[in-house]
């Protein structure tokens, strides 16, 4: 049986991000899904100092780890003033260092939400500009604008967005 991970490019625990990574893997059928939470890699900072000081950390690998093991990468990114939230930032710093190809040439479905209008698109933008120069297999992409108003009770609510999500999921799901 494949294999996949699912997590949210936030540490929020009540991530909308992470919401819809864990609802996107629900509708991937006959897989394993681990679902990863970034506050359980501990990582200070990135600098170059601290780099040469004491080592790329341990839970760096642990996570590069995950990646390399698993079929697909379902990932879910938050927006922090248009870009990547210093968390997962922080973390993609870190395994580059260990791997400037850290996303393994996985399937990849990449997606964002935000609770506005516009869904995380620049920071969509931005990672699939980014990810394809780091082994990065986006083969799905999808935004979920209004988080508030299209996401309840674990699911999405709006029929429109939820069918674009299915077609995309079964994009993901054919490359795996």
């Amino acid at each position: 049986m494949k294999n996949i991970i699912a997590f949210a490019g936030s540490n929020s625990k009540d991530s909308i991000n992470k919401q819809l990574a864990v609802y996107a893997s629900t509708l991937v059928k006959n897989v394993e899904v681990t679902v990863l939470d970034l506050n359980d890699f501990e990582l200070p900072l990135y600098g170059m100092d601290h780099e040469i000081a004491h080592g790329i950390p341990d839970d760096a690998h642990k996570f590069l780890q995950h990646i390399r093991s698993t079929d697909g990468i379902i990932i879910s990114l938050a927006e922090h003033n248009g870009a990547y939230a210093t968390v997962f930032k922080n973390l993609f710093d870190w395994m580059s260092r260990i791997d400037g190809k850290l996303w393994s040439e996985k399937p990849m479905l990449l997606m964002a939400s935000s609770p506005g209008a516009r869904g995380g698109a620049t920071v969509l933008d931005i990672a699939q500009g980014r990810f394809q120069y780091m082994g990065g297999n986006i083969v799905g992409q999808f935004s979920l604008p209004s988080f508030n108003d299209n996401f309840s009770e674990e699911k999405i609510t709006n029929s429109e967005l939820n069918d674009q999500l299915i077609e995309e999921v079964k994009q993901f799901q054919a490359s795996l």
